[in-house]
């Protein structure tokens, strides 16, 4: 469903030069991983003989065992789609070839000679095996080069292969140990062919530093091929002679490593990912490198399998509900510092462009504005400018709490900035009544007057002092088109437009836990520091509605539209991976277990893309701003799109 396959990589028991023990423990744990719904699962490099056979490769018994071995095991799977990656040594054209081999239904349905032999004195295998460059290269001309085997019909020699799968195709790029290692790894040739998962079945053996170096490498492939790597490694009942073998298990996806194994393991292991390939499918489609590769003679000599079942549920893989807030504290920091960084050198090269004598900022007390006063003050500290330079408005309205006031007040004073109050009910009344609109009226109208009278104020004010508007409007209400239409939504320059609401949050956290590196006099500093946890603790609000009974804000932005966790939820998956609603619900109610009810997931999403769509008129022409991540909204480069469009398609 949704494109999620459930991949296994398994590390057996085994016995060196023992084919039989080792088949029927290949046999069991496969078994156990179609079982658990494993789609495709992968063995070690020389699986059924043993990494470690040396110079008994050249034994006639141990090659006709082997062989015999693949047999047995391609009858164990013969009623099973699944497809099943084992290693042994191989005898084709005359040549002895380290293989990988991929059982489908009790057939043999492809071949993969190892490429790149090590020639080091741990690993010898050039006395052993031969390169499958020349068959692997013959076969880019025309179809793939078969092989006859014993007891199997004509084999397929390739590296790269399809596998059709109930809604997304999956291309399978074969590696076998050594070739990761190479300067040019074959993946990358394979991933642009359009190989969206890699397999290598391996043997790497255990030296210090050598686990974190192994996990670097195929983190690393897997973002440089925008794919799926499944990585399988021989484990510790290799021959001990020379040097030992952990049994390193990985898979990770375009970067990430969503499972991994524990070394040393002395019991068979098997690890488990779902991995979500129509994912990895749309992302490509934005990649130019992905297009312009002639994959024409990949696609010529590749071999296609049978169609694979996808999974209903997800049970190996996490799905964060806060996907741009990083879970892991101190990369959460080291995010949070580069996000600040980025504004304050954006707005900095603006100010120096621009000439502006003053920043001229609305600040509210909530925290949009909070977050941008930050960054205005920290970047008159760079280019080494007073912060009296720096004028604040706060401009209270119909809803305006004393709450919210005294928190912009005593934000203001304690940064040193210069402070205006601008009170706009008068000059709202007076609209009104030019206009004809009942303020008891408490319509869009009511509330647009407001927000426009305040641009307008900070406009005029900015011209008066030769400075600019500082926008502060974030990357979630942008999404959403939550600004009024050439209020809020306009300013001369938008620090937190590509921000969302999420991490916001925890940009002002961060900074109150760092107040003392920003503010030289430690009193200060707590002081600021216990302003911005307070705005942290208010609720999102515009305040353009008048206030309770008790004084305390009434007008609840998420109240109205929804979690703004949920909100960000879905314009990640929806503008990064081009997920359809249905699979954001999927994604969400599992991400969202226990949080949120399903009516509530289903009433955000409908918000979500009715606004989404309509409001897109109000980002084509949004002002300037600093990038800081993957998701952006700006028209200029990030995201177009027509402000006429239909939703109708994704209710």
């Amino acid at each position: 469903m949704f494109g999620f396959y459930r991949f296994a990589s398994v590390c057996p028991t085994l016995k060196v030069a023992d084919t039989a023990y080792n088949t029927d423990e290949i046999i069991r744990c496969a078994s156990l991983a179609v079982e658990n719904g494993a789609a495709v699962v992968v063995f070690p490099e020389l699986c059924i003989t043993g990494y470690t056979c040396s110079d008994l490769f050249h034994q006639e018994l141990l090659l006709k065992k082997s062989v015999e071995s693949l047999q047995k095991i391609a009858r164990a799977f013969a009623d099973c789609n699944a497809v099943i990656a084992v290693g042994l040594p191989l005898r084709m054209f005359g040549c002895l070839y380290n293989c990988a081999a991929f059982l489908q239904n009790g057939r043999l349905v492809a071949v993969t000679p190892k490429i790149h032999l090590p020639n080091q004195r741990e690993f010898y295998e050039k006395r052993h095996f031969s390169s499958g460059r020349d068959l692997l290269r013959g076969g880019v001309a025309g179809a793939a080069p078969v092989c006859p085997i014993e007891g199997f019909d004509d084999v397929p020699v390739t590296n790269f292969f399809t596998v059709n799968g109930e809604g997304s195709e999956i291309r399978v790029g074969v590696e076998l140990c050594e070739d990761l290692w190479t300067a040019v790894p074959p993946s990358g040739e394979l991933a642009l062919a359009g190989a969206n998962v890699i397999v290598n079945l391996s043997a790497s053996d255990a030296l210090v530093g050598k686990r974190d170096y192994r996990r670097n490498l195929v983190m690393n492939q897997s973002a440089r091929c925008m794919a799926a790597y499944v990585y399988s490694s021989a484990g510790v009942h290799e021959s001990t002679t020379d040097m030992v073998f952990s049994g390193h298990l990985m898979i990770a996806e375009n970067g990430c490593m969503i499972a991994e194994s524990k070394p040393f393991s002395r019991e068979s292991e098997i690890i488990y990912a779902d991995v979500d390939v129509e994912r990895l499918n749309m992302q490509r489609l934005s990649e130019g490198s992905f297009q312009d590769f002639d994959s024409r003679s990949f696609y010529a000599r590749a071999s296609s399998f049978a169609c694979l079942r996808s999974i209903d549920s997800l049970k190996y893989r996490f799905v964060a509900p806060m996907p741009f807030v990083p879970g892991n504290i101190e990369t959460r920091d080291k995010s949070c510092t580069e996000i600040f960084n980025i504004q304050c050198a954006g707005l900095a090269k603006r100010l120096e462009a621009s000439r502006s004598a003053r920043a001229v900022i609305g600040l509210s007390g909530g925290l949009d504005s909070t977050l941008a006063l930050l960054v205005v003050a920290e970047t008159f500290k760079l280019l080494k400018r007073p912060a009296s330079e720096i004028l604040v408005l706060t401009m209270p309205g119909f809803g305006t709490t004393k709450r919210t006031k005294n928190n912009a007040v005593t934000m203001a004073e304690l940064l040193g900035v210069e402070l205006r109050t601008v009170d706009i009910q008068k000059a709202c009344l007076q609209h009104f009544a030019d206009i004809g609109h009942d303020p008891k009226n408490l319509s869009v109208t009511y509330e647009n007057v407001q927000a426009r009278e305040r641009t307008q104020i900070l406009m005029d004010i900015a011209n008066s002092v030769g400075g600019i508007v500082i926008g502060t409007g974030d990357l979630s209400e942008i999404a959403l088109g939550w600004s009024t239409y050439n209020a809020d939504h306009m300013s001369m320059y938008a620090v937190n437009c590509d921000i969302p609401k999420t991490l916001v949050r925890h940009v002002v956290g961060w900074y109150a836990d760092h107040a003392e590196s920003f503010t030289a006099d430690k009193k200060t500093a707590k002081e600021l520091a216990d302003v911005l946890r307070d705005i942290l603790d208010t609720p999102v609000s515009p305040e353009l509605l008048p206030a309770d009974s008790n004084g305390q804000i009434a007008q609840k932005t998420e109240s109205i539209l929804g979690a703004y966790e949920i909100h960000d939820f879905y314009l990640y998956h929806f503008a990064k991976y081009g997920a359809a609603p249905q699979k954001l619900l999927f994604l969400a109610k599992y991400a969202f277990a226990g949080k949120f009810s399903d009516e509530e997931l289903e009433k955000a999403l409908a918000v979500f893309v009715r606004r989404f769509f309509t409001q897109q008129f109000k980002r084509s022409c949004i002002p300037d701003g600093p990038k800081v991540g993957t998701i952006s909204l700006s028209p200029r480069a990030d995201w177009r799109m027509p402000s006429d469009s239909s939703f109708s398609d994704w209710t």
